[in-house]
């Protein structure tokens, strides 16, 4: 992505970084699972969250 510490206005910098995210090569197709390396638990307390 673009180096735009040095654009001060708020509007211009998002302009930019947008330029370059279309600029970008795409991404290429996930080899995992998103949360794959997420930790795992293997029993919460009923009623706690999990995370």
């Amino acid at each position: 992505m673009a180096d735009t510490s040095s654009i001060t206005d708020k509007i211009e910098r998002k302009k930019v970084k947008r330029a370059a995210r279309k600029a970008a090569a795409p991404k290429g197709p996930r080899t995992g699972a998103r949360g794959e390396n997420k930790a795992k638990i293997k029993k919460a307390a009923r009623g706690q969250t999990k995370r």
